[in-house]
């Protein structure tokens, strides 16, 4: 199946939203050094890349698109 170009967009949308609640989640390891109020910030940053995300899953499968088995978006790590 070849996607249409708004479809292509939405994907690759999702994808960045995807690599970007990864990296977000990883930061909560970091933060965990810098006290409790770091960690509660990064841990609602986190949910809030994953809810774009989750979004951007939504909208795909309401127009067929499935994502749950496509390979994770690799990040990354510095």
């Amino acid at each position: 199946m070849n996607p249409s170009a708004p479809h292509a967009e939405l994907i690759a949308a999702f994808s960045r939203a995807e690599a970007d609640a990864a990296h977000k989640l990883g930061l909560i390891t970091v933060a965990a050094k810098k006290g409790p109020k770091a960690i509660q910030t990064a841990q609602e940053t986190a949910a809030k890349a994953a809810k774009r995300r989750d979004s951007f899953a939504k909208k795909l499968k309401a127009l067929g698109v499935d994502v749950q088995g496509r390979p994770a978006t690799l990040t990354a790590q510095p």
